[in-house]
């Protein structure tokens, strides 16, 4: 009887041992699971440090989403109409401009040298630059002059129309319906080319048209793995290959591709390029001239990719990139992120380059045609 007491001991104490055992393996398995999304988490940090785009690598682990699950995405956003998501969008920047400029409207009620002084600080430190500035304070007055203006609550309509027909008048026509075109994307990394092209091969794809996008940023990590996703999401055709490859062989293989299925707009991406890095200018100036070889035939745009956030500094990249080469249109992101939505006018103005797209938010159609009208009353009203 005794031994039979201590067998059925010896046995539960075995029982317990083998239990905390396979409790101490779960637990070293939770570890190693814990530690691996920990360096998973870690690595996404660092891509999303290097640069705006690499935002999409974590977009990629989400599963697709449904019509219904758009729709239903749309109708949470309370049936946003376009000019209301650009008010939103601009929010940030009508508060630096717009209620500075009523703050001085109402300590001043008469339109004299104190108050233009007043508005012309107020313009220069919402990034108008000094040039647009001083043009916007010649208009004003000539403007009261010629209308016998006195209060200044009108001083705000005239800023306004002075901006609108500024913004229209360096805005040009594409008449491009019976050709094809190829739209190159130019812009220094960080500002948002990737999500832009993804973006607008989108906007295109959804007017009825057919869409190609040549992969020619081969120099930066996972660039191509990106625009692939984008192109995915667009559901548009993408030519690529492998990193570090030739950018202007991918072009090549994208203008003929373009040619042979007809298709009505090629988009290229290329590396980002800084004014200082002669080899990446080079590169630029070989890609132009397969395409102009190659596709004489097709209308060619070239777009500024150009981050709102960076403020003047934009100006300056603007600066530089159209002395390398023609632009011919601008595209402004991220303004839904920053007061300095403001940059876009004296970049027109000292240009002369009009802008063709704005970015007010992250998702696939938060890229809008830019109307002058509707960005400067989203600003203003």
């Amino acid at each position: 009887m005794f031994n039979f007491f201590k067998r059925k001991k010896d046995k539960n104490q075995e029982d317990e041992i083998k239990k905390e055992e396979i409790e101490l393996e779960e637990t070293d398995e939770e570890a190693e699971v814990f530690e691996e999304s920990e360096e998973i988490e870690e690595s996404i940090e660092v891509i999303e440090d290097e640069d705006e785009d690499y935002k999409i690598v974590e977009d990629t682990e989400e599963p697709e989403k449904s019509e219904e699950d758009e729709s239903n995405e749309k109708s949470e956003k309370k049936g946003l109409s376009f000019f209301e998501k650009l008010k939103e969008g601009l929010s940030k920047t009508k508060k630096n401009l717009t209620e500075q400029i009523e703050s001085i409207v109402f300590r001043h009620r008469k339109i004299d040298d104190d108050f233009l002084e007043e508005l012309e600080e107020v313009l220069i430190t919402s990034d108008m630059g000094v040039e647009t500035t001083m043009d916007i304070i010649d208009y004003i007055k000539t403007e009261t002059r010629k209308r016998n203006l006195t209060d200044t609550s009108e001083i705000k309509d005239v800023i306004k129309e002075y901006l609108i027909n500024m913004l229209e008048e360096n805005d040009e026509d594409n008449d491009t319906e019976s050709k094809q075109r190829v739209i190159l994307i130019v812009g220094v990394n960080g500002v948002g080319k990737t999500t832009s092209i993804g973006k607008i091969a989108y906007r295109i794809k959804q007017s009825g048209k057919s869409v190609i996008v040549a992969a020619a940023d081969t120099f930066r990590a996972a660039a191509v793995e990106q625009l692939k996703e984008w192109c995915l999401r667009a559901g548009v055709d993408i030519i690529a290959s492998e990193q570090g490859s030739d950018p202007g062989s991918v072009i090549f293989d994208a203008v003929n591709a373009a040619k042979a299925r007809k298709t009505d707009v090629l988009i290229c991406d290329t590396a980002g390029r800084l004014h200082n890095k002669k080899n990446l200018m080079n590169e630029l100036s070989k890609i132009f001239k397969i395409i102009d070889k190659e596709f004489s035939e097709a209308k060619l745009d070239v777009y500024l990719v150009i981050d709102a956030t960076t403020g003047q500094n934009g100006l300056i990249q603007a600066k530089l990139f159209s002395e390398t080469c023609s632009i011919n249109g601008l595209i402004l992101t991220k303004l839904d992120g920053t007061a300095k939505g403001g940059i876009a006018f004296p970049i027109v103005n000292e240009l002369k380059i009009p802008i063709k797209y704005i970015g007010v938010g992250e998702k696939i159609d938060d890229l809008q045609d830019f109307n002058a009208t509707d960005f400067v009353n989203a600003i203003f009203e």
